[in-house]
């Protein structure tokens, strides 16, 4: 199946794709700070840049895009055109991720992944419910936490 736009036109809208301060990002950051959490955001020191970072609890936040990340939900869908492509870079930011994971629990670091289906979509959770896991999760000693939409 044939793009539905030219190749000028296209690349004009996959590079106004943003890889920070997303909604979903900024969702989860104004809560967090509403809740009275203080935190850096895209720690460049930090392997994977964590959209946030929280010295005081040892802990980092990342705020996954579906697509880009490669999540079986409902947002994700193959793309048709150019499939190989896709699964290329895909698969090389599931690897990415993986290693940046494992490069933070070396260095004693916890890890919550939001998901953007568990803030958007059919399966979204309440923004609320979303802010209280990660409080809860915050103020214990667990090392992961993912949320994500109901299946």
């Amino acid at each position: 199946m044939a793009d539905i736009v030219d190749p000028a036109t296209r690349s004009r809208m996959m590079s106004g794709i943003k890889g920070k301060n997303t909604k979903p990002e900024l969702l989860v950051r104004k809560a967090l700070h509403a809740q009275g959490f203080r935190y850096r955001i895209h720690c460049k020191d930090l392997p994977g840049n964590p959209d946030l970072c929280l010295p005081k609890y040892r802990a980092v936040i990342f705020v996954h895009g579906c697509f880009w990340h490669g999540h079986d939900c409902h947002l994700f869908k193959w793309p048709k055109t150019r499939p190989e492509f896709w699964k290329q870079k895909i698969q090389r930011n599931c690897s990415v991720d993986a290693a940046a994971l494992a490069r933070l629990a070396n260095a004693n670091w916890r890890v919550a992944i939001v998901w953007e289906c568990a803030l958007k979509g059919k399966t979204r959770l309440q923004l609320e419910d979303v802010i209280a896991k990660l409080e809860s999760w915050l103020r214990s000693d667990e090392v992961g936490l993912q949320i994500e939409g109901v299946s």
